[in-house]
């Protein structure tokens, strides 16, 4: 599922695919995600972040997205992560051998642990970017290049 092209999306944005999308009660529906989502390659942390208030906010969910419902959530959608790989043994790059479907599950997961994420850095009040940037930094100075 593409969340990220959720609540408060600019219509604009829509009017280029609009065989894919169905405007529905405030929210967007999508017939095929797949199509929309390849259009959002350089979506910033900030813009999932609001996208994500906007949808907890619209639904009246901020009461039940303290610190630690978050983080429970977001270890659960680490273990559904982790399912998919279980029993595959080594799995080449790119996915080579995966159907369509499988991927999509991948991206399915992938995107609920990283929209968790973002969230329980926004809730923390932490700028998940800039300590990204940050431990790439620490990481440099802790494992430097060996000639």
């Amino acid at each position: 599922m593409c969340r990220a092209a959720g609540v408060g999306t600019p219509r604009s944005v829509f009017e280029k695919c609009t065989s894919s999308i169905i405007i529905h009660t405030g929210a967007l529906k999508m017939e095929n995600p797949q199509k929309l989502c390849r259009k959002f390659k350089d979506v910033s942390l900030e813009e999932l972040r609001d996208r994500l208030a906007e949808f907890a906010k619209v639904r009246n969910w901020d009461q039940y997205h303290s610190p630690r419902n978050l983080l429970l959530a977001l270890v659960g959608e680490v273990g559904e992560l982790s399912e998919i790989f279980q029993w595959k043994g080594e799995v080449e790059r790119g996915l080579p051998n995966w159907s369509n479907d499988d991927k999509e599950h991948l991206e399915e997961e992938l995107s609920d642990v990283l929209l968790y994420l973002i969230q329980l850095a926004d809730v923390c009040e932490l700028d998940l970017g800039q300590a990204a940037l940050s431990k790439i930094v620490k990481n440099g100075q802790k494992y430097p290049i060996l000639d």
